[in-house]
């Protein structure tokens, strides 16, 4: 086999394997929450009491397209000369159930709350500005004419819809 054979083929073997490994890692990259389980176990055999079980889901926050500055015909400077920087993740979630003993009486043997973790979007505050001086004047022997200065903050937005579910019944 010709030497240049032997590296074309090393080569297309090298991008088969590295295709094969991002194709294998991507299921654990696109992970929108990370469990985070509470272990009580230990509390629960050393002081022979029913113990609480508590799990909750953090978010990851994941950056979106900056829409940048934009060049508008007759402004010195750029509209959203700070831009707002979009974020997306969401808030933790939680799933914490007690046991209760039968205060309450038959039926009602533990405690349950559930909050799922919601979606979040948010968009960090930006400015926009404009200069005093406007477009230079072909009457004016191309010097700029004066106008007034423009300030802008662009408002911050924050969305999510969080929801909770709150439950007592029979069973643990």
């Amino acid at each position: 086999m010709k030497p240049t054979t032997r590296g074309t083929l090393a080569a297309v073997l090298t991008g088969v394997a590295a295709a094969t490994g991002a194709a294998a890692a991507a299921p654990a990259v696109a992970a929108d929450t990370v469990p985070i389980p509470v272990p009580l176990n230990g509390v629960e055999q050393s002081l022979g009491l029913r113990t609480p079980s508590i799990a909750g889901q953090l978010p990851l926050p994941l950056p979106g397209r900056v829409d940048g500055p934009r060049y508008v015909e007759g402004r010195m400077l750029p509209e959203r000369i700070v831009p707002q920087v979009p974020l997306s993740g969401g808030l933790p979630g939680a799933d914490v159930r007690t046991p209760l003993p039968r205060l309450l009486g038959e039926g009602a043997e533990h405690l349950g709350l559930t909050a799922p973790a919601a979606g979040l979007r948010t968009r960090t505050p930006g400015v926009s500005l404009d200069s005093p001086l406007g477009a230079p004047d072909p009457h004016r022997f191309g010097l700029p004419g004066l106008k007034t200065p423009q300030a802008a903050v662009l408002a911050p937005l924050l969305e999510t819809v969080p929801v909770a579910n709150l439950e007592m019944g029979a069973g643990t």
